[in-house]
């Protein structure tokens, strides 16, 4: 039979199978069992295969009223860590014929135009970091399937959440800098009202504060190399016994954090040390390398996408955070004075 330049419609199908397109659609959407039989299925997809018939997805997919398409809603394009986050969750989303479509909320700005003229009508669902969730109110995505990252589980919107171990994260580096024999530390916070920088700044407070002796100081500053740099500053030249340890919400207030230290003209790790929380790029690039806690942003955004498709089959989504470790580096040494 020869094959006509255009491309061939389930029409075509029906014909050369003999067959309504009603038996097409059922047969090619996988719902004929129990409604045509084994050997009219098979003469379907058997001309379907001779005429090279591809269903249009596009259309089949408004007919339904699902794009096959997921909203990840992000704080910013500003760190490596959520570009990681979107490598991870498009790799599940792929496996499973979903596209994932990236949605900044810039810090400063506010949330960013809707993407789509109704998040609604265009999108099956929503990943969203805690740290951007203003913005899922201005595209009404918290009335989607949704899952939240970085989010306390239990005020989280009634959504499913997906969370690095982050309070472990900080018990190691508390561990890490005690058993190296400080006792007067600086926690530079980042200044952003995000329920996973509540849980560092609670954690770091309860393990420092069960070890006699101790002290912590807390200055917050936006997250940026400059923003840390003046915070860390002013928080070094106040007056008393400079702390021996700095530890850092992430990489970047920490890059930002080492050119305050050397401005004072002291040294890390002789005069201070210094830990991070993130392990990005930065962290080996800087001098000395940085001690910080490596989270796996991809494994974070595969754990968020799998979530997604679990609550939208119905599924009770994994349990359990993802694991954290503490990568020490040279930033961290003993205290040279007692």
């Amino acid at each position: 039979m020869a094959r006509s330049s255009t491309r061939p419609t389930s029409r075509d199908v029906a014909q050369a199978a003999g067959v309504s397109q009603a038996a097409v659609s059922l047969v090619l959407g996988d719902k004929w069992r129990g409604r045509v039989s084994e050997t009219t299925a098979e003469r379907v997809r058997e001309a379907a295969r001779d005429l090279g018939y591809r269903p249009n997805l596009a259309a089949r997919n408004l007919r339904l009223g699902h794009t096959r398409t997921v909203l990840l809603v992000v704080p910013a394009l500003t760190t490596e860590f959520f570009a990681g986050v979107y490598t991870g969750a498009a790799r599940v989303a792929a496996d499973h014929g979903f596209g994932v479509v990236l949605y900044p909320s810039p810090e400063g700005i506010g949330p960013a135009r809707d993407p789509f003229a109704s998040a609604q009508a265009a999108l099956d669902g929503v990943i969203a970091s805690s740290m951007a969730a203003d913005a899922l109110t201005a595209i009404r995505g918290d009335q989607l399937p949704l899952v939240m990252l970085d989010s306390d589980p239990s005020g989280s919107l009634g959504a499913a959440t997906v969370n690095l171990d982050i309070a472990d994260g900080i018990r190691q580096v508390a561990a890490h800098l005690l058993d190296l024999g400080h006792r007067r530390f600086l926690h530079l916070a980042a200044d952003v009202p995000s329920w996973t920088f509540e849980v560092r700044a609670r954690e770091l407070a309860a393990r420092l504060h069960a070890v006699p002796g101790t002290s912590v100081r807390t200055a917050h500053a936006p997250i940026s190399i400059d923003g840390a740099l003046t915070a860390t500053e002013a928080a070094l030249a106040t007056p008393g016994p400079r702390p021996t340890a700095l530890v850092c919400d992430d990489d970047k207030l920490a890059a930002g954090a080492y050119k305050a230290v050397r401005r004072l003209g002291l040294r890390i790790p002789d005069d201070i040390s210094v830990t991070g929380l993130d392990d990005l790029g930065l962290a080996t690039a800087i001098d000395p390398e940085l001690t910080t806690v490596r989270l796996d942003a991809e494994l974070f955004g595969e754990r968020g996408m799998e979530a997604l498709l679990a609550v939208l089959e119905g599924r009770t989504p994994q349990a359990g955070d993802i694991p954290v470790e503490l990568v020490v580096r040279g930033s961290t040494a003993p205290p040279s004075t007692p």
